[in-house]
Order: structure tokens, then sequence, then C-alpha cells
């Protein structure tokens, strides 16, 4: 099975380390600093499930698709910021050569919509997209570190395709040490991670502080509160739903199990900011005031986290 990792970042890296454990074959696509250090030193992932590593003989790293030659892939694995999507798409699309009848393109994004983005450059049945509830780190440009998982990966379609074709890529991620399974309820997953993304990503960046703190704070539960009622508000006109009946329904799990098991996680949004890197608030918060504004709603809530990630963002650039 050949696969090509599209984005070198933790996510991408971390699903890398399971496939090349699983004896898969493996090319990379990444910025030039991640390409070099993985030529020299290899990939290296530590974490919650142990140590693994790669030499970098095990696998190529590259900068650029025309780097590729004819080789034709299995598996197609875009790992990069849901802000990246429609550069992606369109880098992708121009390369046809690198698929084959059987190609596929599983989209390993945050958020909601980048699905959309890639069905206008490609046909809707080779697009799937994975819901990932595990918290990656990159400790070095060559390095992974998984830090939590709630649950396992789950990998479908959001447009009714056959699902066997995924079946040979759920096992290598799985073997290779992250639990993974296909399911026929992927969009009900998506608005499962928005949920709980939109409720904590942000105000962990904006406070500064891991999920558990969060859930502790009266004040944070109110917020949060308001963001997951505004979410299902917006599910609903959409036509969308999820595994929770209610925002009563979900917020017991979301304070008994979800928060819990990734109590001591930093958001990714905390993270970029940091890094002085554009964040991913387009496709959390930023989606469900775009579908508020197509069905004639008000999401206060999630506007009012929405513009000040904004502007933190713009101050730390």
């Amino acid at each position: 099975m050949r696969t090509l990792i599209y984005g070198g970042g933790a996510v991408g890296l971390g699903i890398a380390s399971c496939l090349l454990k699983s004896k898969d074959q493996v090319d990379i696509v990444a910025r030039e600093s991640t390409v070099l250090a993985l030529r020299k030193h290899g990939l290296v992932r530590t974490g919650i499930w142990g140590d693994y590593s790669a030499g970098p003989a095990a696998f190529a790293g590259y900068t650029s698709l025309s780097e590729l030659g004819t080789r034709v892939y299995d598996y197609i694995l875009v790992c990069t910021k849901s802000f990246d999507s429609f550069e992606a798409a369109k880098d992708l699309s121009q390369c046809e050569w690198l698929f084959g009848e059987k190609t596929r393109i599983v989209l390993f994004q945050n958020g909601w919509g980048n699905a959309e983005v890639f069905s206008s450059f490609f046909k809707p049945e080779m697009i799937f997209n994975a819901r990932v509830i595990t918290g990656f780190s990159r400790p070095k440009n060559n390095e992974v570190t998984i830090t939590v998982h709630a649950d396992s990966i789950h990998i479908g379609s959001l447009f009714s395709s056959d699902l066997a074709c995924i079946e040979n890529l759920c096992q290598s991620i799985d073997k290779g040490g992250i639990p993974c399974e296909v399911t026929s309820n992927i969009e009900k997953d998506l608005w499962a991670k928005m949920l709980y993304n939109c409720a904590l990503n942000p105000l962990g960046a904006i406070l500064d502080v891991p999920y558990g703190v969060l859930a502790k704070k009266e004040s944070a539960r109110i917020i949060m509160k308001g963001i997951v009622e505004e979410v299902f508000d917006v599910m609903k006109a959409a036509g969308c739903g999820t595994h929770w009946q209610s925002p009563k329904d979900f917020l017991e799990v979301f304070y008994k199990k979800l928060v819990p098991d990734t109590a001591e996680h930093k958001s990714s949004t905390l993270q970029d900011i940091l890094a002085k890197k554009t964040t991913e608030i387009d496709a959390l918060n930023g989606a469900v005031i775009k579908l508020a504004e197509k069905y004639g709603l008000r999401v206060p809530y999630n506007s009012a986290i929405y513009n000040i990630v904004k502007f933190i963002e713009a101050k730390s650039s």
C-alpha cells in the first residue's frame, strides 16, 4: 500500500508513523525545514503509546508534489491546516499522474467545510473525512508526541460513498498504534468534534489554560453552554445531526467523559497563537457563523469568541 502524506505537521507525522510501523510505503510532502530534518534524522514518535522511530531510509520526504515523479498512490492523506484546504486541493488537482482509478483522498483536518472545498476539484466519491480526537504535538521538525487520546480515529464519507475502499487504510493506522475504524456516521462524528472544539479550543486559547481548568469554572461553563446551544441550532437549520439529541445530552457526556479524557490538553489555537501562526478559527466557530448567516440565525457566543481570537491572532502576528 502506497500512501502520500500531504502536510508534515504534528498530525501528518503522527499518522505517517502508524503507516510506517505497519510497513507501508510512505511519502511525505512538507515544508523544507521538516523535510531536511526527516531526511537527516528520520521520524520519531513518543508519547502515551510508547516510542517508535523510522530511519531516513524507511520513507521519503519532499518539498513539493513536482518531486514525486509518476508514482500512483492508493491514498492521499491531507493533513494541512483547514485554511490551506483550497491551495491543497488546487495543488493536488494539478498533479493528475498521482491518481489511479482507486486513489482515495482522506482529509485529516479540523473544522467543517473542507470536503466541500475538495469536492470542487475532485469527484465526491474520491473524498473521505477523518475525525481525530487524539492530541499531537511536534517538539522538533522530525518528531511527534501523542499527548492524549479520547476515541478511535473514524474515517467515512459525507457523500455516501462505498466504504470498503477505506478498510485497508484504517487497518494500517490501527496496527501502527492509533485505534482507527471505518464509520457510516462521519457527519455525526464531525459535528460531535465541532461541538467539542468550538466550546474548548478558542476559549482555552483566550484564557491560556488546559481544557480541564475550563470545566471547573462556572464562568467558563456558561460561555461553553452558550456556544454549544448555538451550534445545535445551526446544525438543525442546516439539516445536519450528531450523536446527541440536545445540548443537555451532549454537555452531560462532555463533562463526564470528553473533557476528563483530555483535561491536560492545551488547544491547538493557543499553540498557533504562541507560534505566531494563523489559527483554524474560521473552520471552527467561523464555520458556525457562516452557516448561521446562511439560515438567518444569531450566534452571539460564537461571534464573540471568534472575534476575540481574530483580535489576538492579528495582535500576535
